[in-house]
């Protein structure tokens, strides 16, 4: 998959917010109603409602059929539709869609046992050529795990990698 399309301003804006990536995370493997998805944020649901309604809009989510609810009531489950792997909003105009990535990751990894969690940390010096190649690496090697059919037995994992120019090694 190699090359993103680039982001329209809307889209960007849909991205550049933490609860709303959590949003497609948390519809990634499955459709959940609004009441769903803000009993797992612990928000309130007239705010996810309202994020819900951003990412249906801009085609990050869409809705399922409708289900029947408590009492009577009729509730709408969504589901990721993937979009959001193909999008590039370097260049859309729109801020903040870095710094909502590593906010959401905050919030998500705070639920885990850290004592659980894979870490890896490495500091690199590499020319342009190899910066290159070590991002194309890595990016078809996430495209390939995001390719791959989920297993029905597979467990729920999160990858977040960040590579960024270590400022504090450099005078």
């Amino acid at each position: 998959m190699g090359t993103k399309r680039r982001a329209t301003e809307a889209e960007a804006r849909a991205l550049a917010s933490a609860v709303r990536l959590r949003i497609l995370r948390l519809c990634l493997d499955q459709a959940l109603t609004n009441k769903e998805i803000a009993g797992r944020l612990a928000a309130n649901p007239a705010t996810t409602l309202h994020h819900v309604r951003k990412l249906v809009d801009t085609g990050f989510l869409a809705a399922e059929p409708s289900r029947p609810g408590p009492r009577g009531s009729t509730e709408i489950p969504y589901r990721a539709t993937g979009k959001s792997w193909e999008m590039d909003v370097r260049e859309s105009g729109v801020t903040g869609a870095r710094a909502a990535m590593i906010e959401a990751f905050l919030e998500e990894v705070r639920l885990v046992d850290l004592e659980k969690a894979t870490l890896i940390r490495l500091g690199l010096r590499l020319t342009e050529e190899d910066h290159a190649e070590l991002q194309r690496r890595l990016q078809a090697l996430a495209d390939e795990y995001r390719d791959k059919q989920p297993p029905p037995d597979g467990e729920a994992y999160s990858l977040f990698l960040a590579m960024h120019r270590d400022v504090s090694r450099d005078p």
